[in-house]
């Protein structure tokens, strides 16, 4: 018998783990009590990837999946990432009445945005950190040195970026590999069936430079449903998948 006893083979597809991207070796699968329940299934099953932002749902996405993480135990087995750039605090004009350094990719909407992520996620470490939509307002040189700075302080491993022109992604990593900075190693995007444009220039621009692709509304934001599924959802007003 060998050093090295070999894996349990799989049970279910959530169960296989890959390599994210050749620049991101991490490995993933592809009321409170209700979120609890979901996650422990998906746990359970074999799922290790949970990909948030600052914004989702008025800052409710990210406390309940750290308060989740840290009642099971489970922090270091979870590939997390979330995102900033979105204004997160616009839900609460009342007791934020100066927005502008809550939202954009500015070093200090960076710096603040993450500083609280880390709370509400009660962890010390992001694993992938989005910006959630660049080229907007703040540059190149400023948005890759101070995400380089998150990772050199390790309270972010990888950098993804979301919903941004390819050139704008291809000039942000070669800024960061002519100085020696963290590149991205993620692009997050919408593609479906019935959505391809990241076909065009994203899905190449990613071939070339190494980033992995993790796409949202992969189901259509539900509207891709089995025959099967569509029959059932007809029986039931309103009804809804993926």
């Amino acid at each position: 018998m060998g050093i090295f006893t070999p894996p349990p083979k799989p049970t279910n597809p959530l169960e296989f783990h890959r390599v994210l991207a050749p620049t991101a070796s991490v490995k993933l699968f592809g009321k409170n009590e209700d979120p609890y329940a979901l996650l422990d299934a998906y746990y359970q099953l074999g799922g290790n990837f949970i990909d948030t932002s600052n914004t989702y749902n008025s800052e409710d996405s990210e406390r309940p999946i750290g308060s989740w993480m840290a009642e099971r135990g489970v922090r270091d087995e979870i590939v997390l990432a979330t995102k900033y750039s979105a204004g997160y605090k616009s839900y609460d004009r009342e007791n934020f009445k100066q927005q502008s350094n809550y939202t954009g990719n500015s070093a200090k909407s960076m710096y603040i945005s993450v500083r609280d992520s880390l709370k509400k996620l009660q962890t010390e470490y992001i694993d992938i950190l989005y910006v959630h939509w660049g080229g907007i307002g703040t540059s190149v040189e400023e948005v890759m040195r101070h995400l380089h700075a998150l990772v050199m302080e390790r309270k972010v491993l990888y950098l993804g970026i979301s919903d941004t022109p390819a050139w704008v992604v291809v000039k942000a990593n070669m800024f960061a590999r002519q100085h020696g900075l963290t590149t991205f190693s993620v692009f997050q995007g919408k593609w479906n069936a019935a959505y391809r444009d990241l076909e065009a220039e994203i899905i190449p621009m990613c071939e070339d430079e190494g980033l992995a692709v993790v796409p949202w509304s992969a189901l259509g934001g539900g509207n891709l449903q089995s025959t099967g599924q569509r029959e059932a959802a007809a029986k039931t007003e309103g009804a809804r998948v993926g």
